[in-house]
């Protein structure tokens, strides 16, 4: 799904004031989107709107909290009131506890359960109550490689992004079953450089960090503009290598990888730097300030991903290798077809047979004779005409067995000429 100059793309994006819903906002505005944009923090959602508007889109502000299904409601009718139908929803907005499970109480784990997995729910209904009667517009679920491997210390998030998974599949099918012209996709992002580091909810001594391969917001941004546009229709878009790695990894060795990251991640979600006593989190309220996109771990940010860009052009890709095979195959073919040959006119020299670079002869008694090689089919011809010259008791042809020249009988030994099996 594109738009062009006169008709824009409406689009309706949850969690947009911060990380990968401010990235995926400015994505769009750069291909003159209509945005509505949803979060708590009115503050940050007006700055997102003059992002938007900035880089040549246009954005309807609407504060909202996607734990509400009211709120998303609103999100979808404001939008549409603004800019007309829906094209695409993103279903964005999270939150998270880092912390042991029996550190982390009821009430957290139902909040972030809320926030990531139950506002990936309403807001597919909020769009689908207005997409399924058009029998168009996509749904986009922001999703994780958490939703398929579950870590240490982030049990309410990914428990939340397991459910988006099931839930995704779920509603994939029956729009499948309905035959609707809606679609939906997931997009699984590796870890990013966002904000909610220095804003989540931590039982924790020392700050979180994201673990493993960091990327830019903007990387997990160009997934989802291209999950909902070029990509339209793909089942799922998995951004990043370490994303690959994990969700296959856990597919072939899930015990493995549970002592794997038992091992390896307390440390690797954890800074040295120790959780100021007065840090605010933004569990159940937003948090004051403008960070934009970006955390704090830029310096260890990767800007592109070299495995999306495969993703994006996998028809390429499949072009050119299927085109490197071929030409492969025939070179081989070729090289093998000419040590065969050489390897035919040795032994035939061996043998004591006529070649192509030969006239043809009478064979000799008791000499054994194969014939193997082939001249021009211009000179077949003349080969057989010479060879009805010689008085002929018997004729060896070149698809025969070897034989030996018995006494009083002679043999004339022919070329076998190129490409007619003689």
């Amino acid at each position: 799904m594109t738009q062009t100059d006169a008709i824009p793309l409406v689009v309706a994006i949850t969690g947009a004031s911060a990380g990968v819903g401010r990235a995926t906002a400015r994505a769009f505005a750069r291909r003159g989107a209509h945005i509505g944009i949803l979060a708590r923090a009115a503050d940050r959602l007006e700055a997102t709107a003059r992002d938007v508007e900035a880089l040549g889109g246009r954005a309807v502000v609407v504060p909202g909290d996607v734990a509400n299904p009211d709120d998303l409601e609103r999100l979808a009718a404001e939008t549409e009131r603004a800019f007309g139908p829906l094209d695409i929803w993103v279903n964005n907005a999270m939150a998270t506890v880092y912390g042991e499970v029996h550190e982390v109480e009821p009430d957290e784990f139902r909040r972030a359960t809320d926030v990531t997995y139950l506002g990936q729910v309403y807001g597919a209904q909020a769009a689908l109550r207005r997409m399924r009667p058009r029998n168009a517009g996509t749904i986009v679920f922001v999703g994780s490689s958490l939703a398929y491997r579950g870590i240490p210390l982030q049990s309410a998030y990914c428990g939340a992004k397991h459910a988006v998974q099931g839930f995704f599949e779920s509603l994939r099918s029956e729009l499948i079953h309905q035959e609707s012209g809606v679609a939906v996709t997931m997009v699984q992002l590796p870890a990013l450089n966002t904000p909610q580091f220095g804003w989540a909810r931590t039982k924790r001594a020392h700050t979180p960090r994201p673990a493993g391969t960091v990327y830019a917001p903007e990387v997990a941004a160009d997934a989802i503009v291209f999950a909902a546009t070029d990509g339209r229709g793909r089942r799922e878009i998995w951004v990043g290598a370490s994303t690959v790695q994990a969700i296959l990894a856990n597919r072939v060795a899930p015990g493995l990888l549970d002592h794997y990251v038992a091992r390896t991640l307390y440390e690797g979600e954890t800074t040295d730097q120790p959780v100021a006593p007065d840090r605010a989190d933004n569990l159940f309220d937003p948090v004051p300030g403008d960070p934009g996109a970006d955390g704090a771990f830029g310096d260890d940010a990767r800007d592109t991903s070299p495995q999306l860009w495969a993703t994006k052009h996998r028809r390429l890709i499949s072009g050119v290798a299927l085109l490197a095979i071929a030409v492969l195959t025939w070179r081989c073919g070729t090289a093998a077809r000419s040590v065969s040959s050489n390897q035919s006119v040795q032994s035939a020299k061996a043998l004591g047979v006529t070649t192509g670079a030969e006239a043809p002869r009478l064979a000799r008694k008791g000499e054994q004779v194969l014939v193997r090689t082939c001249v021009a089919a211009n000179a077949r011809k003349a080969v057989l005409e010479d060879a009805t010259r010689e008085e002929l008791i018997g004729d060896l042809r070149p698809d025969g067995p070897p034989r030996t020249v018995r006494g009083g009988e002679s043999l004339v030994v022919h070329h076998s000429v190129c490409g007619t099996g003689r």
